[in-house]
């Protein structure tokens, strides 16, 4: 991947940054911010407005093909986009599992009705996502799913029974798509199906986990004989491990690379609290931080060079494992982050703002959600197996009986 911005990539850049200072005034303005891991509670009827608004003009879907609705932009102009995106700290998006992930996978695996009927909603942000794949006995080992499916030929609709666990922001999405298994007596990875759900029907029960962030961003979701079209599967029944993966594929997309912008802003706000509190004049705290800033520099770059090679990958150790490795080294250098933040607050970092609320600074939902980091999107654990296995070509850890 060529790292030099071309010309036309420059232009491209100034007219993202245009628009966004153009359109982040008056009442848009108050959004900035808001939003992001913890704070997914934050706003959201005025963030959806938001993203509709972005929709409109042309600011979604933007390395879909131009045939499926999207603007067809390179892999450097939408990386191009997150980051001024995320400098100019607009709130964050409402749809990423619609847009950056079932979009990408129904383009790749979808039938051409599936991409008519979605694809237009998702881009448009008219309907919202939900991931049904995390169970209790099935976090990061997919193959352990436990919720099935089976398809009732009276009524042409596939049946679903089970639960999901962990399901982000499943209380305010539209529909679902759900890895069920739906060959009885299958095991592991065979007989998995990808179907795609209503979250509004009788048959589902929605119930937030309340977080030690506040709010609720993740849920439980229980399936109890939920319906779905026979036509609402992507791909072949009993193949869905292979969408599944697919889809995991597009997981660390171009829009990861925003995340390094905003963790930038994160480091800099530790760093500007241990000026104030005199903490910078520690050796410790100060190496600490300065190693910190030179660590997001080396990430960001590793991830801009192998992006290319995670893109549109068949399972998670796509590009020789670049995406396994990216999501361990942003994951806990996030997580050491809320920890340097916490000891450049010292004793005020065990206090909550107001008098009597559960009222959480910055510093504080950022070490205790970024806790999370190294075991949503796959665990450490899991990244490291896959290494291991998948790139190395070491023994498999054996399993217990």
């Amino acid at each position: 991947m060529d790292l030099t911005e071309s010309a036309e990539d420059r232009t491209f850049r100034e007219e993202v940054r245009t628009w966004l200072d153009e359109n982040l005034v008056g009442e848009w303005a108050e959004l900035r911010g808001r939003g992001g891991p913890g704070r997914e509670h934050e706003a959201h009827a005025e963030r959806l407005a938001w993203n509709r608004l972005l929709a409109e003009h042309g600011w979604t879907a933007l390395g879909w093909p131009v045939e499926h609705g999207g603007r067809g932009l390179s892999l450097w102009q939408q990386v191009i986009f997150h980051e001024e995106y995320a400098r100019a700290n607009a709130p964050a998006g409402v749809n990423h599992l619609g847009e950056q992930l079932l979009g990408p996978t129904l383009i790749a695996f979808g039938t051409d009705e599936q991409r008519k009927r979605f694809l237009p909603e998702i881009a448009g942000v008219r309907e919202l996502w939900a991931q049904g794949y995390s169970e209790p006995g099935a976090g990061s080992d997919l193959a352990g799913v436990q919720t099935r499916a089976r398809l009732d030929e009276a009524s042409g609709e596939w049946v679903i029974d089970g639960q999901k666990v962990w399901t982000s922001l499943a209380h305010l999405s539209d529909w679902c798509f759900v890895v069920a298994r739906t060959e009885p007596g299958s095991a592991r990875h065979q007989g998995l199906s990808f179907l795609l759900v209503p979250l509004r029907q009788d048959g589902v029960e929605v119930r937030p986990i309340e977080q030690l962030t506040s709010g609720s961003e993740f849920n439980e979701v229980f399936f109890s004989g939920a319906r779905t079209a026979a036509d609402m599967i992507v791909g072949e029944p009993g193949r869905g491990w292979g969408v599944a993966m697919g889809l995991l594929g597009f997981e660390r997309g171009v829009s990861t690379l925003g995340q390094t912008v905003g963790f930038a802003r994160e480091l800099d706000s530790v760093v500007e609290r241990a000026k104030a509190n005199g903490s910078i004049d520690d050796p410790v705290v100060r190496d600490r931080l300065a190693a910190m800033k030179a660590e997001l520099s080396v990430i960001r770059s590793f991830a801009l060079r192998s992006l290319a090679l995670v893109q549109g990958g068949e399972d998670s150790a796509a590009g020789n494992g670049a995406g396994s490795v990216f999501k361990l080294a942003w994951a806990n250098w996030h997580r050491t982050l809320g920890e340097v933040a916490m000891d450049v607050a010292g004793r005020d970092g065990l206090l909550t703002r107001g008098t009597g609320e559960y009222d959480l600074d910055e510093h504080q939902r950022l070490f205790l959600f970024s806790r999370a980091d190294t075991l949503y999107g796959g665990s450490d654990e899991v990244q490291k197996n896959i290494l291991a296995e998948r790139v190395l070509g070491l023994p498999r850890e054996p399993k217990g009986s």
